[in-house]
């Protein structure tokens, strides 16, 4: 797989095959210890990474924080920075000590809470504060944050709120990211967004966007980010574990064998199974970048070595053979 970059957007930006997805920073699932989490986003640099995706989301604000930290001192035209909109946050009057968001899957206290706003103010209040909290004078891309329940109101009000921020300069480019296509697809073809990003829809074991997602985007000229390639870990090790999760879940065991079948024709071709993972999104004309999360220096190291060498075709050839693809 080629490391040279590709265009995301039509803003003139271009990224390499791997970006940085910084949800682990905003301690998704677990705190991460103070002596690692700063030495991540140095990790990623040094290994070559230039693109950087957070959202206000992830742990309530720390996710921008800490990855704002990382990047200070790192000359800002070098890199590509997006974040995301839908989710304002506000102080949260009714927090008691102790109390954490695990609940949404980060371990961070409460003193801050989300709502849901689609709306142009917003969008703009939203891209104020990330702003504030990413210590940064621009942010290249701006997506609508899973707006599922909101397509309305996303269409109303933020992605309008968008055309009217990168119409004046003040960024690069604005889409959307989801964990599905219907929506994703609607959105290419009814706005002038031009990056998508596609969370658990073009994996090794669920290949769904390339029904209606991938298509429309090449019509439309639309970049594709394409997150969540091991299915939230099944697909992050060589072979899977016994308790792997799938989505978030556990992972059946109809699963872990047919994930078994794919790392034995992975080794019998001297590969593994994350880079197949990696390297089966970017084999589509439409997708420009994997993002990838990491909750190590050492994780991040290894991700972004993923792209490289690229896989002989024999093994998707001897894949799609055995009926393994989709």
């Amino acid at each position: 797989m080629e490391q040279t970059t590709r265009p995301f957007g039509r803003g003139g930006l271009t990224v390499g095959p791997i970006g940085y997805g910084s949800a682990a920073l905003g301690n998704l699932f677990a705190a991460r210890p103070d002596d690692v989490w700063p030495r991540i986003v140095p990790a990623a640099w040094q290994a070559g990474i230039r693109y950087f995706d957070t959202a206000p989301h992830y742990g309530l604000g720390l996710a921008e924080e800490r990855l704002g930290a990382g990047l200070r001192d790192l000359p800002r035209d070098e890199y590509v920075l997006s974040t995301k909109v839908g989710r304002v946050l506000e102080p949260n009057p009714e927090y008691r000590p102790g109390e954490t968001d695990i609940a949404n899957l980060f371990d961070v206290p409460t003193t801050r809470r989300r709502r849901r706003d689609y709306s142009r103010d917003g969008v703009l209040r939203s891209v104020e504060d990330s702003l504030e909290r990413l210590g940064v004078d621009r942010i290249d891309v701006l997506f609508v944050h899973d707006p599922d329940e909101f397509e309305r109101e996303a269409l109303e009000g933020a992605f309008p709120a968008l055309d009217e921020l990168r119409s004046q300069g003040v960024i690069r480019s604005y889409g959307a990211g989801m964990n599905q296509t219907g929506m994703l697809t609607r959105f290419v073809r009814e706005t002038d967004l031009d990056i998508v990003m596609c969370a658990n829809r073009y994996t090794l074991l669920d290949p769904s966007a390339e029904r209606d997602l991938l298509p429309a985007a090449q019509e439309r000229g639309v970049s594709v980010a394409v997150a969540a390639v091991f299915n939230s870990g099944i697909l992050a090790t060589e072979r899977p574990r016994a308790d792997a999760t799938f989505e978030y879940g556990a992972a059946s065991p109809e699963l872990i064998a047919r994930v078994d079948r794919i790392a034995e024709v992975a080794e019998r071709h001297g590969v593994t199974v994350p880079q197949l993972a990696v390297q089966f999104p970017l084999r589509h004309p439409a997708v420009c970048t994997v993002v990838l999360g990491a909750d190590t220096p050492e994780q991040i190291e290894r991700n972004a070595g993923l792209a490289t060498p690229a896989v002989p075709e024999a093994v998707w050839d001897e894949l799609a053979a055995e009926g393994l693809l989709g």
